[in-house]
């Protein structure tokens, strides 16, 4: 356990137990911290057995015990339940204590803190920029000193610094910008994956229309998204003002380029899209990107979810205008984003995502092939049709902050897809670590 004055009886406080919550309860415990931890009441019972062997864990009732008993209380709780939560309990704050939240929208969370915490407590919040099932030994941890002194953010990086991430120094606004470029759109086109394939009642992997290596990263991270809790994508989407102006031009994005397919209209399709390379990825002579590719050459392509495996790894892919990731360069072209600047702030999934366009847009010959395919090949039209339909729902959905409507979508296409989800988690979790393992050999793309 890193060491300061008084750390021996320093107790961290953890105010929600969802999947985040018990992830920092374990492995700040296993550091050697003292832990008092809770969720709702009436699941006291259930995280008393859950965590009875944890030494260094406590479960108590309610947060106003947690916040009573604890030098450093995190709250790791619903974006959309951080006003709440914070007026609860934030009044009975340990005197000089030190708070922060988890939340993936900053925000809501530090309006909250501001109008319900005493005045003499320090505010340093932070966010692990990956989900639960994630090894957070070298991902971004962003660390906010919002309201705190020298002493007290040194606390929470001594703290902190048992996961092993690499800590990334921003201010709440900085935070929501930055997760909006690196996390909206993706978001975005994956829920719209999803639903496009649930509208047309298929499952990709069954069959030989998805085969390769962008299939493979298609298919496995839609599972892989909508395999987590709704509220996990609801709140960075809805409560985040940045994420709002990009789904929404994200949703503009799909249904321009495909009204372009579908009116023939090549010069103008083509024109848009190389345009959209330019100031994304930059010009051949003068690229953006690093010296290496973010995916290394055939990395994905082992990992299918189709049944027979040997068949379709021999088979050629099925040609494939990839309109999701023509619209998502197309979206950051028109907002001005350039996403390798953000690349210290990316979470696993954008950089298979990211990894994924750079492969598209780079690779000879792959694009234009793509808007070939777009103009002349109807054989995905069904798909994109829904897709487009999609992206255009959710974009809704986020302008008029509805998350009950959000949640509806969300769930009865999680349901659809749920018997996959097992396999799909261990291969999108394999997929990830050959990502990430790769990096590591070769230094960041």
């Amino acid at each position: 356990m890193a060491a300061f004055p008084g750390a021996e009886d320093f107790v961290v406080g953890l105010i929600g137990m969802g999947d985040m919550g018990k992830m920092y309860a374990r492995r700040l415990s296993s550091a050697g911290w003292r832990i008092m931890a809770c969720d709702r009441e009436d699941k006291y019972n259930e995280l008393v057995a859950e965590f009875a062997n944890h030494k260094n864990i406590q479960i108590l009732r309610n947060g106003h015990l947690v916040s009573r008993a604890s030098n450093y209380i995190i709250y790791s709780v619903e974006a959309a339940a951080i006003g709440r939560v914070v007026a609860e309990y934030g009044p009975s704050t340990r005197l000089g204590a030190i708070v922060g939240g988890q939340t993936s929208c900053k925000d809501p969370e530090i309006k909250a803190f501001e109008e319900h915490l005493p005045s003499d407590v320090d505010i340093v919040s932070c966010h692990s920029l990956h989900g639960p099932n994630v090894d957070p030994r070298g991902q971004p941890l962003v660390l906010i000193k919002h309201r705190a002194s020298d002493e007290s953010f040194a606390k929470v990086e001594a703290v902190l610094r048992c996961l092993g991430s690499k800590h990334v120094y921003l201010s709440a606004a900085e935070h929501d910008r930055i997760t909006a470029d690196t996390q909206a759109v993706t978001h975005a086109a994956f829920l719209s994956m999803g639903k496009a394939w649930h509208a047309n009642q298929q499952f990709p992997w069954e069959g030989r229309r998805y085969v390769g290596g962008i299939e493979n990263v298609k298919i496995n991270l839609m599972l892989r998204i909508y395999a987590q809790k709704w509220h996990v994508y609801a709140g960075l989407a809805i409560l985040n003002p940045e994420a709002h102006k990009q789904i929404s031009q994200f949703a503009r994005s799909t249904t321009e380029l495909f009204y372009l397919m579908l009116e023939g209209r090549r010069d103008e399709l083509r024109e848009r899209v190389y345009a959209a390379k330019e100031k994304v990825f930059g010009r051949e002579d003068c690229p953006k990107w690093g010296e290496r590719p973010l995916l290394p050459v055939g990395v994905l392509d082992r990992f299918s979810l189709n049944a027979d495996a040997n068949a379709t790894s021999n088979a050629p892919p099925m040609p494939n205008n990839h309109l999701s990731l023509l619209a998502m360069v197309d979206c950051w072209s028109a907002l001005g984003i350039v996403p390798y600047d953000h690349m210290i702030c990316s979470t696993p999934l954008f950089r298979l995502w990211l990894g994924v366009a750079e492969h598209l847009f780079r690779t000879p010959g792959l694009l234009d092939e793509s808007l070939r395919v777009g103009i002349e090949d109807t054989s995905f039209r069904r798909d994109d049709l829904q897709f487009t339909i999609a992206a255009s729902g959710w974009a809704e959905c986020v302008a008029l902050r509805q998350f009950d409507t959000w949640r509806e979508r969300f769930e009865v296409t999680q349901k659809f897809f749920e018997p996959r989800f097992k396999g799909a988690i261990e291969m999108g979790q394999a997929m990830i670590k050959a990502v990430l393992e790769s990096d590591k050999e070769g230094g960041s793309g």
